[in-house]
């Protein structure tokens, strides 16, 4: 199975991503965190991105803040899937962060997730892990199911308790 990368600007994005990392870890997909920044190691970042393929990930997580061009740094280095995770910062509650992940220019995608989405982060580097696995498709078969049961079981719950007698 291909690796998730978690890459993150800064020490102090782990615990934003942590929920990416718990999420990897519960569907059994092997990942590897690590801390890079776009303006201070732009090297190594750029090293890491075009090494990624031939080291086993199969999608780079890039979480940032404020100016957020880890995302972009990172998929204008390689071929892989990169999942933009904008983090909120007390500058502009993480507006910034999200428009700089988001506004990629032609030809250099990013997928995006909400500010501070690492979950969603994670289960959309899941999705598209599970296209050719589908032991891991079924997984996050089951996990959806898992939400919807637990939908309808807060309904029943809701209408046992606003019914008219």
């Amino acid at each position: 199975m291909k690796k998730v990368a978690v890459i993150m600007g800064s020490q102090s994005d782990l615990k934003t991503v942590q929920p990416a990392v718990d999420t990897l870890t519960a569907f059994g997909v092997p990942w590897e965190a690590r801390v890079m920044s776009a303006h201070r190691t732009p090297g190594e970042t750029a090293a890491f991105a075009r090494s990624a393929r031939e080291e086993g990930f199969g999608v780079l997580i890039a979480a940032a803040g404020k100016a957020a061009h880890l995302a972009g740094a990172l998929a204008a280095q390689t071929t892989l899937p990169v999942i933009g995770l904008p983090v909120k910062s007390s500058t502009l509650d993480g507006l910034d962060a999200l428009l700089a992940t988001v506004q990629m220019p032609k030809g250099v995608p990013v997928a995006t997730v909400a500010i501070d989405g690492a979950d969603n982060a994670a289960l959309l580097a899941i999705q598209i892990l599970a296209v050719f696995d589908e032991a891991l498709a079924k997984k996050l078969a089951a996990h959806k199911d898992s939400m919807a049961d637990a939908v309808r079981k807060a309904d029943d719950a809701l209408k046992l308790t606003t019914t008219n007698h």
